[in-house]
């Protein structure tokens, strides 16, 4: 359960948020060997280049410019891509569990600046700071797990029919891996990736979000050493910062073997489409419409900090955000009367404030979303319990804040595009149902398919919600929220949230190629299924 403070003061909140770049920033970019004075460059397949197109880095909290990066031209990714399948076939000879050293000096080395990287995804993003040091964290436990990984990636033997004969199922190195990040997780979900694709034995390129160029230079200044020191080309951990040229030039190689993509469903379409339609394999995670579904007998001690801590944090802009809220009838006002007395205690301030809870939304389109949103609920006649506008006073106002909103729509109908359609920003809507098999059918309706929450004490609904008349999303929790998940199980959703899977799990087994060997010890050469073809 997530300990519940009041945020700083108003007066103190001015005082941290107002403070220039040179404050702020200029310390934070330089302990990760970023330059503060100059451009800086976007690509980097084993040196550090990019005369392409200018991208800027602005801080969501502040509206200033962090950086410009110098993103690749079309031949410089040509040529950052050539040398990524040089590494890969580099990297295959590289014994398994060897690419496990390699993953655990990495981490060692993440670790020694993961407070550093943490307040970076603060800065760059704008999630607050114990959040940001949480996903360096989750790179750093991916890369635990890469290394026990890389010596029990095994195959398996299968029994013949035919004597003398055994069947193995092999998996190899797959050869590139194009990871095509969002801004929300910046670092941890590369490292998802990185981790076991590495300890798979391919290579990485790296295009991240447009809009947090900084983190990923950052990560990529340290991974790039570790692989240096080791005698690794650089380009087995290439970065191609860039925009939509640079996304549509990796899906559309057909060096790239595998593309894992992280965004929108309208996009990951797109990408999707690419990938396949030069046979190369794709790994999805878009959208997530989430749900938590309360019964009567719920502990509300743990299930309402929990639901605010989904549909809050992050300012809303987590993949497993917690969306649409389902209450029981019967507890309803009084979960909805303790959740209000949380929402109130928020004081939006600098992310990397100690005890801020709300720091902003990413971008000013993302306030565009959230005002569309908001629109949307008020032309429908729902009841906006708190919340509902934006953060306009000084000094607020430079930054991308907005207020988080509880809502009750009119209409509980799954199908109304206030409940269909994942709106990227802290709106919770809710409903009020009698049955769990209502509320089973509610969280169900919708497209999206990621993440869900059960809050029960009674096993009967714990039997339901985990079976087969139950939750249909790729993450089915009980007595958890939606949001804050660990590596050590995959993640991924289904539905339209793409059906794919990273981290924990049986996850590695999409970065490899398999191959069904049957070896044949004995002196004859029977055919299976008993056929005869003797002349």
């Amino acid at each position: 359960m997530i300990t519940i403070k009041r945020a700083i003061s108003n007066t103190r909140a001015s005082q941290l948020i107002t403070r220039g770049l040179s404050s702020r920033a200029s310390p934070i970019l330089s302990s990760l060997g970023i330059s503060t004075t100059e451009e800086i460059p976007g690509l980097y397949d084993g040196e550090w280049r990019g005369s392409g197109d200018i991208i800027t880095s602005i801080c969501p909290t502040t509206g200033e410019i962090l950086a410009r990066v110098k993103t690749a031209t079309p031949q410089e990714l040509h040529e950052a891509l050539g040398r990524t399948r040089e590494a890969y076939t580099f990297l295959r000879d590289v014994p398994a569990p060897r690419r496990g050293e390699i993953l655990r000096q990495i981490r060692e080395a993440l670790a020694s600046k993961r407070e550093e990287l943490g307040a970076l995804v603060s800065l760059e993003m704008g999630k607050i700071k114990t959040e940001g040091i949480g996903e360096v964290q989750e790179f750093i436990d991916i890369c635990d797990y890469g290394v026990g990984l890389s010596r029990m990636m095994n195959g398996r033997v299968v029994a013949s029919e035919r004597p003398g004969h055994s069947i193995l199922e092999v998996p190899n190195p797959l050869g590139v891996v194009a990871v095509l990040s969002a801004f929300n997780f910046p670092v941890a979900v590369y490292g998802w990736n990185l981790a076991l694709s590495l300890a798979a034995g391919n290579a990485t390129i790296w295009k991240p979000s447009p809009t947090t160029p900084l983190c990923s230079i950052a990560v990529t200044n340290i991974v790039s050493k570790v692989l240096e020191s080791n005698g690794v080309p650089g380009a087995a951990a290439g970065l191609a910062t860039g925009g939509k040229d640079i996304g549509e030039a990796i899906t559309e190689s057909k060096d790239v073997e595998l593309v894992s993509f992280t965004g929108s469903e309208k996009v990951g379409k797109i990408v999707g489409k690419t990938v396949m339609s030069r046979f190369g394999k794709v790994i999805l995670e878009l959208g997530g419409n989430n749900a938590s579904i309360v019964m009567a007998d719920a502990d509300l001690s743990l299930a309402v900090p929990s639901v605010f801590f989904g549909a809050v944090g992050t300012a809303g802009q987590r993949c497993t955000s917690t969306r649409r809220l389902y209450l029981h009838r019967k507890i309803a006002p009084e979960f909805l009367s303790r959740l209000q007395k949380l929402y109130s205690t928020i004081v939006p301030a600098d992310p990397l404030a100690s005890g801020t809870l709300l720091g902003p939304m990413h971008t000013r389109a993302s306030l565009n979303v959230y005002s569309d949103a908001i629109h949307r609920l008020q032309s429908s006649e729902a009841e906006i319990l708190t919340g509902g506008r934006r953060y306009e006073e000084a000094p607020l106002d430079a930054g991308n804040f907005v207020q988080p909103t509880i809502a009750i729509p009119k209409s509980a109908d799954p199908a109304d595009q206030i409940w269909s359609r994942e709106t990227f920003a802290p709106i919770l809507n809710v409903a009020i149902f009698d049955e769990i098999d209502q509320a089973i059918a509610w969280n169900n309706a919708v497209p999206q398919g990621l993440s869900s929450s059960l809050w029960t004490r009674d096993m009967r609904n714990v039997g339901k919600w985990i079976g087969p008349r139950g939750s249909d999303a790729g993450i089915v929790n009980v007595n958890v929220g939606t949001s804050g998940a660990e590596i050590g199980a995959a993640f991924g959703g289904n539905k339209s949230t793409g059906w794919g899977r990273e981290s924990g799990g049986d996850a590695w087994k999409q970065y490899v190629r398999w191959s069904a060997c049957t070896i044949n010890f004995s002196d004859e050469a029977p055919l299976a299924q008993g056929v005869n073809f003797s002349a």
